[in-house]
């Protein structure tokens, strides 16, 4: 790849970075604790829609993950790598599926992050969280809580943004 290439794929996943930080900060300023809470609707999360048609998401998304949580109020050391991870594990996955359609959507990367925020969040949520002793009752209650949330934001913000990009065929001059 060429140094041209390289440094546009570079500037693609730095811009992806710095929207996913300003749209949480934003959402944070606007509507406190609703980024940042079990159930949460974090509008950022939409633009892992962006793995789907290039791979500099992938950082750029975990990156503005962990930007993000690094500025939230009250997020803990441990929610900056487990976030983070959640969403790197989910974009590459979504970025690996992206060619398994229902009548041209991809259904099945549109559930990653739903799959791997509700394990390891909820996962988080109930050790880090929950006094006493681990529950798997309880941890299912958290893992469902935060996958409903991303699931709400990949099948209304996401499948938008997704639409937008593929009807106006603009992959073809932002990636």
């Amino acid at each position: 790849m060429n140094t041209s290439k390289r440094t546009r794929k570079m500037a693609v996943g730095a811009v992806i970075a710095a929207l996913y930080v300003a749209l949480t900060y934003a959402q944070t300023v606007i509507f406190p604790n609703s980024a940042s809470m079990a159930v949460q609707f974090r509008a950022s999360e939409a633009l892992t829609i962006l793995a789907l048609f290039t791979p500099s998401a992938i950082p750029g998304l975990t990156v503005g993950c962990f930007i993000a949580n690094l500025i939230s109020v009250g997020a803990l050391p441990i929610d900056m790598l487990l976030g983070s991870l959640a969403t790197l594990l989910a974009v590459i996955s979504m970025h690996k599926l992206r060619n398994v359609t229902f009548k041209g959507v991809p259904f099945l990367s549109m559930i990653m992050p739903a799959i791997f925020n509700g394990v390891i969040i909820g996962l988080e949520i109930e050790i880090f969280f929950i006094e006493g002793a681990f529950h798997f009752s309880s941890f299912l209650i958290q893992a469902v809580c935060v996958a409903l949330g991303e699931i709400g934001v990949l099948f209304t913000l996401g499948l938008m943004l997704f639409k937008v990009i593929k009807n106006k065929k603009l992959e073809k001059y932002l990636f």
